[in-house]
């Protein structure tokens, strides 16, 4: 009987000790598959982020697109015709600003109502429809007051589209992370204008500029919109969360520290943007005599050539603090002014060719700077609302740079002449930035 007893006994802690080891074992089992399933989670909300991340790259280019195929059709002697512009430089910088205008109206105003009743992804689809059907229309209408009243309603169409992408990489990204998704996303616009100008060329060539309205428009509806709808993440339903009105996300975004600043900065960068894209094309024609083909693709190569430096942006901006941002406005507004300067005074072709390169390179530099700013000084449920008064209220003042740079050249008599306009833009960039980081280095010397 004892030595039953004992066999019982030892056999009973035996099987506890496997029992026990079995439950260990279990249990780092089960700890292993949370890890793997939680990494798997993380590793395809990444994924899912950077490929929506790069479907609003895709749609910036196809928007930029849309944005200046005017610059290339008013060369056109057919399109001119039609719309009664002949050589007037101050009806075609027009088409240009009745655009600007209503794209900054609407990203001004617009935004803080979409940001507030609706998702990014219901709000870009919604854009893309009327951008297709605002392309569609354009060869039907018979006068300039009707491309005119287009170009108004293409403008209000696409103004919350960077407010909206701002918002998409502030809701999915950490504050750390920032630089590399807005400098991805901002080298659409480099990309946009470096395809635009060579593909509307073609377009015409081979469509005619009517036909090449209609595929912009097929291009608008399928490419982007498909875009959108496959990658960008559907509205997760928040049932318990309410969001903010308008007039309560349109307060916080006003609230923006350093707004003055930030918009200064944006009105000048734009008015570069804007003012160079508008006209180089027939800077290029008219007085270096290239052919409409050459045109197309040379008016290109400066906007490739920014691409690096956007992305380079993004990358220093991930590893300096954010008080130093301003540091990019400063040394990229500075060296473009030079650049400008230069251009204007150079007149052998491989002067021309690096001075026009270079200043596209040292202005892309600033491309990702501006919206991260904002991603770290706004409020977050409003960053999309304060980077939309940014990006409206730069787009009206910008909106007026196309115009002007037409009323110098027509006073002087010469294309270059109105480069000086993009000159003044860019010693603006250098100021204000200087105050930014200024104003901001101090701020972070009290706080810390």
């Amino acid at each position: 009987l004892s030595r039953f007893t004992c066999e019982t006994y030892f056999l009973f802690i035996f099987i506890k000790q496997r029992v026990s080891q079995a439950n260990h074992f279990s249990s780092v089992t089960i700890t292993l598959m949370k890890n793997i399933s939680y990494k798997k989670r993380k590793a395809d909300m990444m994924t899912a982020r950077w490929q929506g991340t790069i479907a609003l790259l895709l749609l910036i280019i196809i928007s930029y697109v849309d944005r200046v195929n005017i610059s290339v059709m008013i060369l056109n002697p057919e399109f001119a015709e039609h719309f009664q512009l002949n050589e007037n430089r101050m009806l075609q910088g027009l088409l240009m600003t009745c655009f600007l205008l209503g794209y900054g109206f609407s990203a001004l105003l617009l935004t803080p109502v979409i940001e507030s009743k609706l998702h990014y992804r219901q709000g870009l689809l919604s854009s893309i429809a009327i951008w297709a059907a605002v392309c569609a229309a354009s060869p039907l209408l018979g006068s300039l007051t009707g491309m005119l009243i287009a170009r108004v309603i293409l403008g209000i169409a696409e103004g919350p589209l960077f407010s909206l992408k701002t918002r998409f990489i502030s809701d999915n990204f950490s504050a750390q992370e920032i630089g590399k998704p807005n400098a991805v996303t901002a080298l659409g616009v480099s990309l946009g204008l470096a395809v635009g100008f060579p593909l509307v060329t073609w377009l015409m060539s081979h469509l005619g500029w009517a036909g090449s309205f209609y595929a912009l428009a097929a291009i608008n509806l399928l490419l982007g919109g498909g875009l959108i709808w496959r990658f960008l993440p559907a509205p997760r339903k928040l049932p318990t969360a309410k969001k903010p009105g308008f007039v309560h996300t349109f307060t916080l975004a006003w609230q923006t520290p350093l707004l003055g600043w930030i918009l200064l900065v944006e009105i000048a960068t734009l008015s570069y943007l804007w003012g160079s894209s508008a006209w180089l094309p027939a800077w290029l024609r008219d007085e270096h005599h290239f052919s409409l083909h050459a045109t197309g693709w040379l008016a290109a190569i400066p906007f490739l050539l920014s691409l690096g430096s956007k992305f380079l942006g993004g990358v220093l901006l991930d590893k300096m603090r954010p008080e130093q941002a301003p540091v990019l406005f400063v040394v990229g507004g500075a060296m473009t002014a030079l650049s400008v300067v230069a251009l204007m005074l150079s007149h052998q072709p491989a002067w021309l060719a690096l001075f026009m390169l270079s200043a596209n390179v040292f202005w892309g530099l600033q491309g990702a700077a501006i919206p991260a700013v904002i991603q770290h000084h706004a409020a977050r449920e409003a960053v999309g609302s304060a980077y939309g008064i940014i990006n409206g209220i730069g787009n009206i003042c910008a909106a007026f740079i196309p115009l002007l740079m037409g009323m110098v050249m027509r006073s002087v008599g010469s294309v270059s002449s109105g480069f000086s306009v993009l000159v003044v833009s860019q010693v603006v960039t250098l100021l204000a930035g200087g105050m930014l980081l200024l104003r901001m280095r101090h701020a972070a010397a009290i706080s810390a």
